[in-house]
């Protein structure tokens, strides 16, 4: 299995729209991270459906991510992709908790700096 979690510099990028590249971490049958690497997302800035079709080509199923938007939730699971949130913290530890069966999803989504219904970043 392929995760995907955005990445800044080692920690969890708080707002998955503003992230410039993603981790992809490929988890095993036995729950243990045997792949890690790093691919640029900086040309995705804000672009959902970029961003998810980025992920859908790397092989991604899921995506932790720390705050996200109503519309990339979408446009990443019309991919797909099950979308994990609420993560903190660095990469590595967060994988981790993810391969382990441990992370839970806080069920908070992203919804500041949003007036009269449009996305304002």
């Amino acid at each position: 299995m392929k995760i995907a979690i955005p990445d800044n510099y080692g920690e969890v990028n708080p707002h998955f729209g503003q992230s410039q590249s993603f981790a992809i971490i490929e988890i095993n049958a036995s729950s243990q991270i045997v792949n890690m690497e790093s691919i640029s997302a900086a040309a995705l800035q804000h672009n959902h459906a970029g961003l998810a079709g980025l992920l859908k080509d790397r092989g991604v199923e899921v995506l932790i991510a720390g705050g996200i938007g109503p519309g990339a939730i979408q446009g990443l699971e019309l991919q797909g992709i099950q979308v994990l949130f609420g993560a903190a913290g660095s990469v590595k530890d967060v994988a981790e908790s993810f391969a382990k069966g441990e992370f839970v999803s806080t069920g908070s989504v992203c919804n500041h700096h949003h007036h009269a219904g449009h996305h304002h970043h």
